[in-house]
């Protein structure tokens, strides 16, 4: 709650610990107040941006070129399983700032991670201006990679997006959905730099590295949706996605694809494709540019944006790092303002991994979910154009009763056939549809498209003395 016109006014919070709570402690990034239990914040947008935990929390830190980190975690582990897991999060904190070359300043004097690692808690991060929140029911022995994750994503945010903002973001309207066309940059680039952070820290395998970018290309070029939207009209679908709410039932789950991996998609395909086509240049020097024109100024007030960008700001910055404005041209009509997907696997090739089917020679008709029905199987997801269900006429809402010449009643059964037979047959088929009229007719099944990214020396192949130096240009530890 707040008035219209006072937005400018500071605020002063005062926490009061419970009876028989006085050893509770406030984690929070706003600014210190004259006793521990007192904070201020300079104005709304500051106050509505800063989270707080006032609990049994346990605080460390740590430093790094004259920036504080403290990590305040409520947990059930043990002190030494924190210990060791700030150790990691701060190889987190170095990496990063290898690809921006300095940390922001914090006007509270620290940043702070806010992390609640519970059984009862959802599992979420969320990025603040001096400090994030991180949540998880999982516990550090049981998922250390999986919250590390976590970190890289939302620590990255402290450039990207608090600082280096979009004008569409800035100032946050409280009384209205924020509709922005540059979240495929805002959470797909740093949906991107999670992995890659944690590869160049020494966090995460190669292999493990490889199947996360693989679920970001295959997110994107096995949807039908980017041919429906593009990145910029997906970044704009947030307010009728995000939030928690569960998409309702209509085509969206085969033609919308979140700017969370959609960004993420585009930011492999140019990083891979600036590092072979320009010499010495890669996407960090576009996200440093980014900070030297709009992160960096800063703001006038605390909680502010002087220099928000704009997608012609973006296109400029990539011009300049690659001194080929046609390229940058090129490269926003086709993958930011069009409807082009990049071709990944040459672009892969090159650092020693391979883009290959998960599944070949395995039959499939469509991604598709199924619940019991009243006379067979229903399937309850739309059917996506360009596959053999909806060449089939299947719908959501119709009955499979026969597949293959076979009562089905269950997915497993349909399963069972599919296996039975290879890609390139055509099998008789039974529908009854929502109205209850029964019709037969054929389904021709093709080769499972779901595809992989795995490293070259996992597959017979060995890695060239090229592929190695380019992979260790790109994803090794940085000095």
């Amino acid at each position: 709650m707040f008035a219209r016109g006072l937005e400018d006014r500071a605020a002063t919070i005062a926490f009061e610990a419970p009876p028989e709570r006085s050893s509770w402690r406030v984690a929070t990034q706003l600014m210190p107040g004259a006793s521990p239990l007192e904070f201020s914040a300079p104005n709304l947008q500051y106050l509505m941006d800063s989270p707080a935990e006032f609990g049994p929390v346990a605080i460390q830190q740590f430093a790094v070129d004259g920036r504080t980190f403290r990590f305040a975690a409520h947990h059930t582990g043990s002190t030494g399983e924190l210990e060791t897991l700030v150790k990691d999060v701060e190889k987190i904190v170095r990496a990063q700032r290898a690809i921006f070359g300095e940390y922001p300043v914090y006007e509270p004097g620290t940043y702070t991670f806010l992390a609640d690692y519970l059984p009862y808690a959802d599992g979420d991060g969320m990025e603040h201006r001096n400090s994030t929140v991180v949540t998880s029911s999982a516990s550090i022995a049981s998922n250390r990679l999986g919250l590390l994750r976590t970190v890289a994503h939302e620590f990255f945010h402290n450039w990207n997006v608090e600082r280096i903002r979009p004008r569409s973001l800035e100032p946050f309207d409280f009384e209205q959905a924020n509709m922005s066309a540059e979240l495929w940059l805002a959470e797909g680039f740093t949906q991107y730099y999670g992995p890659v952070t944690l590869s160049r820290a020494g966090l995460e395998d190669v292999a493990t590295t490889a199947t996360t970018l693989g679920d970001l290309v295959a997110s994107v070029t096995l949807s039908r949706g980017y041919r429906l939207r593009s990145a910029e009209e997906m970044s704009r679908m947030a307010p009728f996605t995000d939030g928690g709410r569960p998409m309702d039932r209509t085509n969206w789950s085969i033609s919308y694809i979140s700017y969370y991996p959609f960004g993420g998609a585009i930011a492999l395909a140019l990083d891979l494709t600036l590092r072979q086509r320009f010499d010495g240049v890669s996407l960090d020097d576009l996200m440093r540019a980014m900070w030297r024109d709009y992160g960096k100024p800063g703001g006038s007030r605390p909680g502010y944006v002087d220099r928000p960008y704009t997608l012609a700001d973006v296109e400029a910055r990539l011009a300049e790092i690659t001194r080929s404005p046609d390229f940058a041209r090129d490269f926003f009509q086709k993958y930011i303002d069009g409807h082009e997907v990049a071709d990944y696997a040459p672009l892969l090739d090159a650092s020693g991994f391979v883009l290959r089917r998960v599944r070949p020679g395995r039959a499939w008709i469509g991604a598709l979910t199924y619940e019991p029905g009243h006379h067979g199987v229903q399937v309850d997801s739309a059917t996506g154009p360009d596959t053999p269900a909806y060449a089939a006429g299947i719908d959501r809402g119709d009955e499979i009763t026969q597949f293959g010449g076979r009562d089905v009643s269950s997915e497993s059964q349909i399963l069972t056939v599919l296996q039975a037979h290879r890609p390139g047959e055509t099998l008789p088929i039974v529908i009854s549809d929502r109205a209850g009229a029964r019709r037969s007719t054929t389904i021709s099944l093709v080769e499972d498209p779901s595809i992989e990214v795995v490293p070259v020396e996992q597959t017979g192949r060995r890695l060239s003395a090229a592929q190695e130096a380019f992979r260790r240009r790109w994803l090794a530890e940085q000095p």
